[in-house]
């Protein structure tokens, strides 16, 4: 088993025009289409499927599988479960109640869950497209254009870095474990669930105890190479006019499409 199975790197290579733009233009203009998202109110349908259709040719264009973007998409699920209970709690007419429970379905409630589940994945999807174009290096590039403090940007690249070093740690502690396990024919093979719990406790105490010794390590190893707090990147390319230029078409459409609704 390999890091790549516990922590899955969420860029995907590949010559499309959406991967060529610069990351310092993809995140601004992500963020900008996610607030005119967030924009949206109760029902306004219309809204959400013209906001929905760039976030299609883009998909299309970047050669995304609709099953690669349900399939990452699916974190937005909890937001809905979050906003589960307005069905029952928002005040106006009823349609019906749960059996067996009585409670009450309201109609505004639901209106306002699937607004909400509507939203959601929309912003989700534009995260696993801007995710998904961009290298996690130009994200951060892009951070420290728009001036984000350095100590958080030096942060979320550690953390983003190290999850895959403490995945191959988790790996070589499951390979140890297996090579030391067997299985004999006709047996049941392992004990039984407190001890496994007891050994899965041994496993996540080593581990921790080797993150903490490697980060030390990392540390001093940085100190030495003159590391003061802020990455270093090796070229600083000009933004191209052209990436500018398409960003900004598709933010004002956002907002126009939000405008639209609000003045007629």
């Amino acid at each position: 088993m390999s890091a790549s199975v516990i922590f899955s790197d969420r860029y995907v290579d590949a010559n499309t025009p959406i991967h060529a733009m610069d990351g310092r233009v993809k995140l601004p203009a992500a963020l900008l289409y996610i607030f005119a998202i967030s924009l949206t109110r109760q029902t306004e349908w219309s809204v959400l499927a013209a906001l929905a259709v760039p976030i299609v040719i883009v998909t299309v264009l970047a050669r995304f599988s609709p099953g690669f973007m349900l399939g990452r998409s699916i974190l937005a699920l909890p937001f809905v479960l979050a906003a589960l209970p307005l069905v029952f709690t928002r005040p106006g007419p009823t349609v019906g109640s749960v059996p067996f429970l009585g409670w009450p379905l309201s109609h505004d409630g639901i209106e306002a869950v699937l607004t909400i589940c509507a939203r959601s994945w929309l912003s989700v999807l534009v995260a696993v497209l801007l995710t998904g174009t961009t290298p996690a290096t130009e994200l951060l590039r892009a951070l420290r254009t728009l001036r984000v403090p350095r100590l958080i940007i030096a942060t979320v690249f550690f953390a983003y870095r190290y999850f895959f070093v403490i995945g191959e740690e988790a790996s070589r502690l499951l390979r140890a474990r297996d090579s030391r396990s067997a299985a004999l024919e006709g047996q049941h093979a392992g004990g039984t669930i407190r001890w496994r719990a007891a050994v899965a406790g041994h496993m996540i105490g080593s581990l921790f105890t080797r993150s903490i010794e490697r980060s030390d390590r990392v540390y001093s190893a940085m100190q030495a190479r003159g590391f003061n707090g802020d990455l270093r990147f090796l070229t600083e390319p000009a933004v191209r006019v052209s990436d500018g230029a398409w960003a900004v078409l598709v933010v004002v459409y956002a907002f126009a499409a939000q405008a639209v609704v609000r003045l007629t």
